[in-house]
């Protein structure tokens, strides 16, 4: 078990040079843009607009802070994204737009490489105590507003971001359950021989 702070999280611009992303975790640990295996990252979104074009990616949206986001995938209806819905799954290379439903907004992002990795993304709003499994080879949990470990060796602060080993054990977190956590977690694709 790790956590990593969210000040020490890394600002770098989004792909298509329209705003920033603040990247939360990487892999391999130096990959760039285009030669992730997976990454998570959290974007400020200040104006509508296109989205930025991943070949060969899977990505999961989640809106943790704003009035939310209307997303124009293409092949699809219109899907409206607010604090308060399931994350959105749609394929990262596929035309897609935004538009802002109340003005900027801060976004949580998912991204795995299709046939590399797979990821779940899982919003829970929980007052009280929660058991978080391990589970695929790596599970992340950021909370929104910060929580603490039941065990009292740890807290994590607002958007922190706790990294549990594959084989550790359950881990115990309390949360007041005024803004939600976010379980993500990440699964090697196994080769086919």
């Amino acid at each position: 078990m790790r956590i990593l702070r969210a000040a020490g999280y890394k600002v770098m611009p989004w792909k298509n040079g329209g705003g920033t992303t603040t990247e939360i975790a990487v892999s391999p640990q130096a990959a760039g843009l285009d030669d992730f295996d997976w990454r998570i990252s959290m974007a400020r979104v200040e104006a509508g607009g296109p989205f930025s074009s991943f070949a060969g990616i899977d990505r999961t949206l989640s809106v943790l802070e704003g009035d939310g986001i209307v997303l124009d995938i293409a092949g699809r209806s219109a899907s409206r994204l607010t604090a308060a819905s399931a994350p959105l799954s749609f394929p990262g290379d596929v035309p897609t737009g935004a538009a802002l439903i109340g003005g900027p907004i801060t976004d949580l992002n998912v991204m795995t490489r299709r046939g590399r990795m797979t990821h779940s993304v899982e919003r829970l709003s929980v007052a009280g105590e929660i058991g978080i499994a391990p589970g695929g080879d790596m599970v992340l949990v950021l909370p929104v507003g910060g929580c603490i470990l039941t065990d009292g060796t740890s807290s994590l602060g607002p958007l922190d971001t706790l990294v549990l080993d594959r084989n550790g054990p359950e881990l115990r977190l309390r949360s007041d359950g005024r803004k939600p956590l976010f379980v993500i977690r990440l699964t090697h694709v196994a080769a086919n021989h």
